[in-house]
C-alpha cells in the first residue's frame, strides 16, 4: 500500500494528538480527522472543524480488542464472534460505554461506535498515541468523503494540525455500522461489510428505522450526506430526471454502470461492474467531477441486491435536496 508518513511523521501525529490537537489520517474506508477520544475538548475542534451537529456521534478507534473492551461496559458475545472474522476492518460495532467516554464522543447517549481500522498508518498512529482516537471522515459535515490526502487539503486545509498521507484509500466507502447495544442487531449503516456477511456470523439483523428528531444512533444518517458540490441526479435505467433535464441544459456527467443514458450530450464515465470496485472509486469520481466544473452529475443505478446495498444508500443520500 503506498505511504509517505513514516515512523517519524507518526510519532510527530501521535505528540500533536496527545497535545489536544487534531490529525487527519488514512484508513482503508475513508480519511478520518482524528482526536484523543479521551479528550472532551479536542473532539469539540473535530466538531468546531468538520462544522458538525452535536447530535451525530463520532466512531472511535482502536488498534486492538482489548483496547475496545477497556472502553465498554458490555462486550456481548456477538461483539466477539464479529471482531474475530472482520477486525481489522470496515465494521463498526455499537456497544455500551464506559463513562470514560466523553459525552461529546457519542451525542449523549449511553452507547459508543468502536472500530478497528486495517489500514497499517490507522494502527501505527494509534499504538504510537496510546489513546483511541474519535475520527469522523475528515470533510466538511455532509460533504464528499476524502479518499486521498489531497482532498483533504482542499477540503480543510489548514484547520488541521497535519495531514498523514497513506495513498488512496482501498474500501473507499465508510464503514458498516451495527448495533450491538439491544437485544437484536440493528444495522444502523450500510458500508464495507454486506449485511449477508455478518449474517453468516449472528443471524439474522434488523434494519434502523429513519432517525427521528435529537441525537442519532449513528453517524452518517442525515438525509443529505456524502454530497459533492453539483447537482446529482439519480438515472434508473439510464433515463434522467425531470429535474435533471431542467437543470441539464449545462454540460454534465454521466456516471454509467449497464445502461446507456437518455441523453447523448455529456461526457460518460464507465464506473466499474463490482460493488468492491465500484465503491473504491465512487467518492474520487465524484470529487474529480467537481473539479472538472460540470453543471450536474447523472448516476445510472446500480442494481438492487444486497451486496448493492452501501452503494444506493450512498448516492440516494448524495442526490438528497433535504
Amino acid at each position: 500500500m503506498p505511504s509517505t508518513a513514516g515512523p517519524a511523521e507518526i510519532d510527530h501525529a501521535a505528540q500533536l494528538l496527545r497535545a489536544g490537537r487534531l490529525v487527519a489520517f488514512p484508513t482503508e474506508t475513508v480519511y478520518g480527522l482524528g482526536a484523543n477520544a479521551l479528550d472532551a475538548a479536542a473532539v469539540a475542534r473535530i466538531y468546531a472543524v468538520k462544522r458538525r451537529p452535536l447530535t451525530s456521534p463520532l466512531i472511535v478507534h482502536v488498534a486492538s480488542t482489548e483496547m475496545a473492551q477497556s472502553l465498554v461496559a458490555d462486550w456481548p458475545e456477538a461483539a466477539e464472534r464479529l471482531a474475530r472474522v472482520f477486525w481489522p476492518g470496515p465494521l463498526t460495532l455499537v456497544v455500551k460505554k464506559q463513562p470514560k467516554i466523553p459525552d461529546i464522543v457519542t451525542a449523549g447517549l449511553s452507547t459508543v461506535a468502536l472500530r478497528m481500522p486495517a489500514h497499517p498508518i490507522a494502527q501505527a498512529l494509534i499504538r504510537a498515541a496510546g489513546v483511541p482516537l474519535a475520527a469522523p471522515s475528515a470533510n466538511r459535515f455532509t460533504e464528499l468523503s476524502p479518499t486521498t490526502a489531497d482532498h483533504v487539503r482542499h477540503g480543510l486545509g489548514s484547520e488541521v494540525d497535519l495531514i498523514l498521507d497513506g495513498g488512496p484509500c482501498q474500501v473507499g466507502i465508510e464503514s458498516t455500522v451495527l448495533s450491538l447495544a439491544g437485544p437484536t442487531p440493528i444495522l444502523l449503516r450500510p458500508g464495507g461489510i454486506s449485511r449477508p456477511a455478518l449474517e453468516a456470523i449472528i443471524g439474522p439483523i434488523a434494519s434502523a428505522p429513519e432517525p427521528q428528531a435529537g441525537s442519532h444512533p449513528s453517524p452518517g444518517l442525515h438525509p443529505r450526506h456524502y454530497s459533492p458540490r453539483t447537482a446529482l441526479y439519480l438515472a434508473p435505467n439510464g433515463k434522467l430526471p425531470d429535474q435533471g433535464q431542467e437543470q441539464g441544459q449545462g454540460q454534465g456527467i454521466y456516471l454509467q454502470h449497464r445502461h446507456p443514458p437518455s441523453r447523448t450530450n455529456l461526457t460518460i464515465r464507465q464506473m466499474p461492474e463490482s460493488p468492491a470496485d465500484y465503491a473504491a472509486v465512487l467518492y474520487d469520481v465524484l470529487h474529480q467531477a467537481d473539479a472538472g466544473n460540470y453543471h450536474w452529475i447523472a448516476v445510472d443505478l446500480p442494481p438492487s441486491a444486497p451486496e448493492w446495498e452501501a452503494i444506493h444508500d450512498r448516492l440516494r443520500r448524495a442526490g438528497s435536496n433535504s
